[in-house]
């Protein structure tokens, strides 16, 4: 049996339909069918510019965002796919807060409900730091789509790394 584990919190009968799913493969042709795009925001400024635009729709009460980036550093495979942090500063007799939002590389191209997944996540733990109830209630406010789409990058994120591990198994 197959261990998937992007699906791990997942109930067994959703991992044996998603096994079956690969073994037929007909993984990739399904998701390429669900999100056919690919989102056009592929610099730093770009995304800051649609974080921002998102942040502005839903938590105009938050302190401003300092920086947000694609970052090539962070691994999915220590699930990373973006990460919120706030960085102090002293400046002279000023403590200088600035909030980081930074979005894993390998999201570039990828769909742009993928992408509002990870802002919506990350601009969530603005307001809430844990995993809780409200955090979940926070992001599907922002996005009503948000747990079909996490779940969605989850069979994305399963059919890259079979993707991945399927070539470097072919001469």
């Amino acid at each position: 049996m197959q261990a998937l584990k992007y699906l791990v919190g997942y109930p067994e009968p959703v991992q044996e339909r998603v096994r079956a799913l690969i073994e037929q493969g007909r993984l990739d042709a399904m998701l390429a069918q669900k999100y056919p795009d690919r989102h056009a925001v592929r610099s730093d400024g770009q995304l800051y510019e649609y974080v921002q635009e998102l942040k502005d729709r839903h938590l105009r009460q938050s302190p401003p965002l300092g920086k947000v980036v694609y970052d090539s550093k962070l691994q999915v495979l220590k699930h990373a796919l973006g990460t919120h942090t706030t960085v102090s500063r002293v400046q002279g007799s000023r403590l200088k807060v600035s909030r980081e939002i930074r979005i894993a590389a390998l999201f570039k191209d990828a769909a742009p409900e993928f992408l509002e997944m990870i802002v919506v996540h990350e601009l969530a733990h603005m307001r809430e730091s844990d995993h809780n109830k409200a955090f979940y209630q926070l992001c599907t406010h922002m996005a009503p789509e948000y747990h079909q789409w996490e779940f969605d990058l989850r069979l994305y994120l399963t059919q890259r790394e079979l993707g991945v591990q399927d070539r470097a198994h072919k001469p």
